[in-house]
């Protein structure tokens, strides 16, 4: 499936595609030198905006979810990435303890966890499931829609302390896939004698968005020297703003004059290359979102004109935790359609490699909306099948797996600025 991009602003984008695919074996090498020095997140998934004129990364997950979104010709590929990614880090591996998220009830989200248990017992691993709730005191099934069923065990502390596990079971490597929203819990801390992936700081307790994006214009930066490309083809601008509390008025001016200044710099380079459209800036959360604290912003007046309503969701998000850090990002338009629905595609990773992707569809919402909201549905793409393989002989923007090739590109690199981010902000970097 190939969703229908509605926009006759491709000229740049076309230019952008065919000069990635001239210089694929650069590209490669250069990505392969890169994993030399830097250690790629365990898994990772990267939302993508297409606007035709510009292809950008706006969110990078590292606790992702949507495994059960891919097609299931893929999942081959994810098994053998997830082999290179285990052997990393224990070779000899037996037992993997699988962490959810505390709270999770969805239906979506524990298929997801279903999906990834899957891939990792394919591995050759034994693969159960721990949880960071106090009400689970002991093994609890949980049903899913499909009539299987998932059975939650709660964790326990080895007698000596320095290992995680459940009753009869000792992982050589925990997996995380709780982002720490509400803060680091005490049963993870002083793992010494195993691996904990991703790392604590991995979590939205102590990630930021902005270090992320920062990271991002230095890998992307190196990239488009080497491509001979404008960085901002790739690349939103954005900024951080501190010591806001919407809910209280504190920090508007600020929050205001940010904005403009974002928005000022999109106006020059749409001026730049003709671009007729309206200029926006997404304004949400520095620490994680899902779906919360985030808005479209078109005028910095609109910070001021905001209701009660808009200031409450603006204040707290996921886990009633306050927003006070914000990142003011260049919105990127969207403009992939599947069946007349605004659309935007997700790739998934495990270690280095593309394992597939799929598109985040809405049939509700604008070309200039944040699509992770209620309402959404997805759509498996199996790119990931030709991503490696684009067609050097076809004319720009007309074969889908150059368009994904150049999708898995771009979440390589978002990929790979997660590395650097996540190097720099190691409370222990003597490990690297």
């Amino acid at each position: 499936m190939v969703p229908h991009l509605v926009t006759a602003l491709n000229g740049p984008l076309l230019d952008l595609e065919k000069k990635i695919l001239q210089a694929t074996p650069a590209i490669e090498r250069w990505f392969r030198l890169e994993w030399q020095e830097h250690t790629p997140p365990f898994y990772c998934s990267v939302d993508l905006r297409n606007a035709g004129f510009k292809l950008a990364p706006v969110d990078a997950n590292l606790f992702p979810g949507g495994f059960n979104n891919l097609a299931s010709e893929m999942l081959p590929l994810a098994v053998q990435a997830a082999m290179a990614a285990i052997e990393k880090y224990c070779p000899d591996a037996k037992n993997l303890l699988l962490i959810p998220e505390t709270n999770a009830k969805s239906a979506f989200y524990l298929q997801n966890i279903a999906r990834m248990m899957q891939i990792f017992r394919q591995t050759g691993l034994n693969v159960r499931l721990g949880s960071l709730s106090k009400d689970i005191t002991e093994p609890t099934p949980i049903a899913l829609p499909d009539g299987s069923q998932l059975m939650l065990e709660p964790l326990e502390r080895s007698a000596n302390g320095r290992r995680l596990g459940l009753k009869n079971f000792d992982p050589c490597t925990i997996l995380l896939n709780d982002d720490l929203s509400s803060g680091i819990p005490a049963i993870l801390e002083d793992l010494n004698e195993q691996t904990l992936l991703p790392p604590l700081h991995a979590g939205w307790a102590l990630r930021r968005k902005s270090n992320h994006f920062a990271a991002y214009d230095e890998v992307v930066k190196k990239f488009a020297k080497m491509v001979d490309i404008d960085p901002w083809m790739l690349n939103p601008f954005f900024a951080k703003c501190s010591g806001v509390n919407l809910q209280e008025h504190t920090g508007e001016d600020t929050l205001a004059a940010t904005i403009d200044t974002v928005l000022a710099k999109i106006r020059k380079k749409y001026k730049e290359y003709g671009i007729k459209e309206k200029p926006f800036v997404i304004v949400k959360t520095d620490a994680g979102t899902y779906g919360k604290g985030i808005m479209t912003v078109h005028d910095s007046k609109e910070v001021r004109d905001l209701d009660l309503a808009q200031r409450n969701m603006m204040s707290v998000v996921k886990d009633g935790v306050e927003i006070h850090e914000l990142i003011v990002q260049e919105g990127v338009y969207t403009f992939e359609q599947i069946n007349e629905s605004v659309a935007e595609p997700v790739v998934c990773m495990i270690d280095r490699y593309v394992v597939g992707g799929y598109y985040r569809v809405h049939e509700e919402l604008g070309v200039d909306e944040n699509l992770n909201a209620p309402g959404m549905h997805f759509v498996p793409l199996a790119f990931a099948q030709q991503h490696v393989v684009p067609d050097m002989q076809a004319k720009p923007g007309t074969a889908a797996p150059n368009r994904f090739y150049l999708y898995g590109v771009v979440a390589r690199l978002s990929l790979l600025a997660a590395s650097l981010e996540l190097e720099k902000t190691d409370p222990n970097p003597e490990i690297y």
